[in-house]
């Protein structure tokens, strides 16, 4: 039922104009429609949406990521348009100027994964990853 279905990611937003100015003015992205209280984008076939919420973003876990073929040139350019990396020294996770090398990921996507994260306007834990796969 749900297997041929499309998934769409749905982050919460307290002031939607200044949401729309991060991900245009940082990520580089403008919505292809929107509606009352909300904005939806489209990434490679892929598509979430943001919307009006008075709710607590819970920032505490990746809530959405988009997978790139070059993190060191993704997060290189994401910094000079002001977006500001996640630091992380934990066991198991440790990043290095932003980036953390990560054991493991699924078998038909390599050996490990190399991930980046931040946050939007909003406080939503946003991530980039590049597969690893040799």
């Amino acid at each position: 039922m749900l297997g041929n279905a499309k998934v769409a990611t749905r982050l919460p937003a307290k002031d939607l104009n200044r949401a729309r100015a991060f991900y245009s003015e940082k990520l580089g992205l403008e919505p292809i429609e929107e509606r009352a209280g909300g904005l939806r984008y489209v990434c490679a076939g892929s598509e979430f949406a943001l919307f009006i919420s008075a709710g607590m973003q819970s920032g505490t876990h990746t809530q959405m990521g988009w997978e790139v073929e070059d993190i060191e040139a993704t997060v290189r350019e994401l910094r000079a348009r002001g977006v500001e990396f996640e630091e992380y020294d934990l066991p198991g996770l440790k990043t290095v100027d932003g980036i953390a090398d990560i054991a493991g990921n699924y078998p038909s996507k390599g050996i490990g994964e190399r991930g980046a994260w931040f946050r939007d306007s909003e406080g939503n834990l946003l991530s980039v990853g590049q597969p690893v796969l040799t």
